[in-house]
Formats: structure tokens, sequence, C-alpha cells
């Protein structure tokens, strides 16, 4: 059986996945393990919260580091585009 689904949508769904449903299931566990845990269990499971946290803001600082390149690239693109022309594009 093969998949239909565009490979777009399949790109979209396994960055969606990576960017939000992985930090949200370690950062459960953690609070899981604090629970459920003895005292000690505290110290390990706000360390699994904070791997939690460290892997949504990663992905939040990839993110944040690529729209400024493609924000660069369209500037770029608009002056040559004046350079040309002599007018800014609108």
């Amino acid at each position: 059986m093969t998949d239909e689904r565009p490979e777009q949508e399949q790109h979209g769904t396994a960055m969606a996945l990576l960017r939000y449903v992985l930090p949200g299931v370690v950062v459960v566990a953690g609070i899981v393990v604090m629970a459920l845990g003895s005292e000690t269990d505290l110290e390990g499971g706000g360390g699994i919260v904070s791997a939690g946290l460290a892997i949504y803001f990663i992905n939040w600082l990839f993110r944040a580091g690529a729209a400024g390149d493609r924000e660069r690239d369209a500037e770029d693109a608009a002056r040559e585009y004046f350079d040309r022309h002599g007018r800014w594009p609108d």
C-alpha cells in the first residue's frame, strides 16, 4: 500500500511532529516522572522537562535563523531589481 499524500504534506507532518509533538512528549514524560517518583526523582524529572524545553527552543531558534535568511535573500533580489529598473519592486 502506498501513501497517496503529496511529498510536501508528508514533510509538513514530519516537521510538526519534530517541532511540537516530540518536545511535548518529553515534557509530559518528565512531569510523569516527577509526579510518580520519589523525592530524588524530582531532579531527574526536572532534567527531562528541561530537555523537552530545550528541544522546542532549538527548533524555534533554527526557524528564526532560516526566516532571516529568506528575508535577506528577498531584499537582495529587490536591490538587484532596483539596480536594473531604477525603481523598487512592488
